[in-house]
């Protein structure tokens, strides 16, 4: 019945909002998907008790930040070309206190920030590659169990480890994620694909972390990873997946998030076994940073539940 009722409040309440905000937002030279609200992915990576550490995963010497104590887990899965520092500082920050018996986890995947080299490269099978490099990962860690707290991106990551090791996962937080794409969302992903129409404010964190040369090639690899799932897997991400997730999963939604069409919300939650809704009514795709404090807090609930 939370489904069902979620669903409908979903599909009522923000379907002709997002869908306005999508196709005001594509048209403004200054738009950069995973910063729409404020404020901006940040460089600074300063957090008390944070240890900055590296594992080898595959050809990867992978970076990740470690915070809190414990002998649970919560992996934090970043955004496109994200890192731990630009997109979870405020996590990494605050959730230790509100999770006092969790190690905090939160990595550059492979191919990302400090995780390099080699380069990432955008297969159809990009996710799936993700999924079991941050599995390895934690399992490495000596964390056999854990929570997945994904963005965007990352939350699609989570998606298929939730999926692919259903015994390893005991809860599934995701946010601004899909498991298809649509035909929407390709023209959003080719509206956004020039950087340079994007606002020197949006661009230079991604530039700091890749170079002002580099980052528009990654970024233009990552629209291409996307529209080659698009052409060659008809859009489906992870879709198929969604009936093996094991774990009680929330999932949090901005109403006005303009990079996912909201049909996605109803879908996980209509497709996901055992899931719960939040939603911020005003906000856009990078709620976790735009309300840090209100969404460290849903999560620890959550998570402690």
């Amino acid at each position: 019945m939370m489904r069902l009722l979620a669903s409908a409040a979903v599909a009522a309440h923000s379907s002709e909002l997002a869908i306005n905000s999508i196709i005001k937002t594509t048209s403004r030279s200054c738009f950069h998907p995973l910063l729409v609200g404020f404020p901006a992915r940040s460089m600074c990576s300063a957090a008390p008790g944070a240890k900055e550490r590296r594992m080898q995963i595959g050809p990867h010497s992978v970076h990740f930040v470690e915070a809190g104590h414990g002998d649970r887990g919560v992996i934090l899965l970043p955004g496109a070309l994200g890192t731990a520092w630009t997109d979870f500082k405020p996590q990494i920050e605050g959730l230790p206190a509100l999770l006092p018996h969790h190690r905090v986890i939160a990595w550059d995947p492979p191919g990302y920030g400090k995780s390099r080299p080699p380069e990432k490269e955008f297969t159809v099978d990009f996710f799936e590659r993700d999924a079991a490099a941050a599995s390895e990962l934690m399992q490495k860690l000596g964390i056999q169990r854990y929570s997945i707290v994904g963005w965007s991106d990352g939350g699609i990551t989570g998606l298929v480890m939730a999926a692919n090791k259903p015994d390893h996962v005991d809860k599934l937080v995701v946010w601004g994620s899909n498991s298809y794409i649509s035909d929407t969302e390709v023209k959003i992903y080719e509206g956004i694909r020039d950087v340079q129409k994007w606002s020197a404010r949006m661009r230079e964190p991604m530039e700091q972390v890749y170079g002002v040369d580099h980052f528009p090639k990654l970024w233009s690899a990552w629209v291409d990873g996307l529209l080659r799932i698009y052409h060659e897997r008809n859009g489906d991400i992870c879709s198929g997946k969604l009936k093996h997730i094991k774990a009680p999963t929330l999932v949090v939604h901005g109403a006005k998030d303009p990079m996912i069409i909201p049909d996605h919300v109803p879908y996980l939650l209509n497709n996901i076994s055992n899931t719960d809704l939040h939603v911020f009514p005003d906000g856009k795709h990078n709620i976790h940073l735009r309300y840090a404090k209100e969404f460290n807090t849903i999560v620890a609930k959550f998570l402690l539940g």
